[in-house]
């Protein structure tokens, strides 16, 4: 280990660089910051560096208060431009992983970032990689990249990979009380990483090897991934056979061991849940392993919101009208309640196949003021009831909490409860999924 960077760290006078501000980035930024570490955040948007320059945060749950404070104070600054990493201590990386075709992981914003970062490294700095990713990605790609500056790991300078756990707008688990995962490619890598993250975090849980670590993340959210598509796939079972699955998981959950409760809906959304354990079954291919639950849970929640406009179609029916040309009233396009993330949010893709089949197609978000999001050109409807009364079904894509439900129980024609707002209330109007 070095002595040099490992007393800088518990001196709080090592530099610190965030590369990708986003909601993992930024929290991270603020967080080590507060304590007094000179931080710089480096992101290629440049609205999202316009912003913390302005002291403005645009991530939930940093409060613009905080952002303004370490701003102020000088303890954190933004840029696009990546020259201050000659000078660098730690960087952190927290840039975007998202899905090519088939499955495949797309590297290349980790892979610009590490070249960015291999024209500027110095010796004695710690990198670490938050990014979610397949397992060996530290080890096989960016060790090697990084090399290409003449300096070894493990040696001249040290790599560690750590799995973000942020929960967007959890008001309970922020980043700095959530178990930081961390594994190095050496020990002294390890050593200095969890020295490093215990600066803000109250526990930090170290493991033998930055592949077990990356390995960690992705069963955390396959484990995921799987309880959510076999709850989805038991609220189809349910409904043929005329079952209630919300009462059947309360009824579950009263047993105090060896059940945890996952409920059905319009499938997954968020920056984890559809992607990462995709990575996995990818890496797990090339090693001549297909792993049949990340495939069947994939392709069941994907399928959930052709299924509910299957259902909905059935409930118009019983009202003799067709789902064509029916007016239907989407109440949520954010992927989870109260949070202001569309993210691979699955609302997005219950109104194009809804538009698809010709239905007059209408939504509504506290959240999200317009939607421009590929063939979706729509803005958020007053919920009223004048606007309510309108529409053959209204259908509750997701729960955010200040809303009027009662309202429109009282003013809908009909309502496709996909959440179960309308928990132990009874009425003809209701259908759940």
């Amino acid at each position: 280990m070095s002595k040099t960077l490992q007393a800088k760290i518990v001196s709080k006078k090592a530099k610190i660089a965030v590369i990708g501000l986003g909601y993992v980035g930024l929290p991270l930024a603020v967080n080590f910051a507060k304590k007094g570490f000179q931080v710089f955040g480096l992101d290629t948007d440049k609205d999202r560096v316009r912003n913390i320059q302005k002291k403005k945060s645009y991530i939930l749950d940093i409060p613009s208060r905080e952002l303004a404070g370490v701003v102020a104070s000088g303890h954190l600054s933004a840029a696009t431009t990546f020259d201050c990493l000659r000078t660098i201590d730690c960087i952190i990386i927290c840039v975007p992983t998202p899905l090519k075709r088939k499955y495949t992981p797309d590297i290349a914003y980790i892979l610009s970032a590490v070249r960015t970062i291999c024209k500027y490294i110095k010796k004695d700095t710690l990198v670490v990689l938050e990014s979610t990713t397949y397992p060996g990605t530290t080890e096989e790609l960016i060790k090697p990249e990084l090399e290409k500056s003449g300096l070894k790991s493990g040696k001249d300078f040290f790599l560690s990979f750590s799995p973000e756990r942020i929960d967007p707008g959890n008001k309970t688990h922020d980043v700095t009380n959530i178990t930081k995962v961390v594994g190095g490619l050496t020990p002294a890598s390890g050593e200095l990483t969890k020295l490093l993250y215990e600066q803000i975090i109250k526990r930090v849980h170290m493991v033998s090897t930055a592949k077990a670590a990356e390995m960690t993340k992705l069963l955390e959210n396959t484990f995921r991934i799987i309880n959510i598509g076999w709850a989805n796939e038991a609220a189809m079972m349910c409904h043929k056979m005329d079952i209630d699955v919300w009462e059947v998981i309360d009824a579950a959950k009263t047993k105090p061991f060896g059940f945890m409760p996952f409920y059905p809906g319009l499938g997954v959304g968020g920056h984890c849940i559809p992607d990462d354990p995709l990575y996995l079954y990818w890496k797990a291919r090339h090693h001549g392993f297909s792993s049949k639950f990340i495939k069947l849970s994939a392709d069941i929640n994907s399928a959930m919101p052709s299924y509910a406009v299957d259902s909905l179609a059935g409930i118009l029916k019983k009202n003799k009208k067709s789902l064509k040309n029916s007016k239907i009233f989407v109440l949520g396009a954010t992927y989870k309640k109260d949070v202001k993330d569309l993210r691979k949010s699955p609302s997005l893709k219950l109104i194009e196949i809804l538009q698809e089949r010709k239905c007059k197609v209408d939504y509504s978000d506290p959240f999200i003021p317009y939607l421009k999001i590929g063939a979706i050109n729509l803005k958020s409807v007053a919920l009223n009831k004048q606007n309510i009364s309108r529409y053959d079904c209204v259908v509750i894509a997701t729960d955010h909490t200040n809303v009027d439900y009662k309202s429109i129980l009282n003013h809908a024609r009909a309502i496709y409860d996909v959440r179960n707002v309308y928990k132990g209330i009874k009425s003809d109007k209701i259908t759940k999924i």
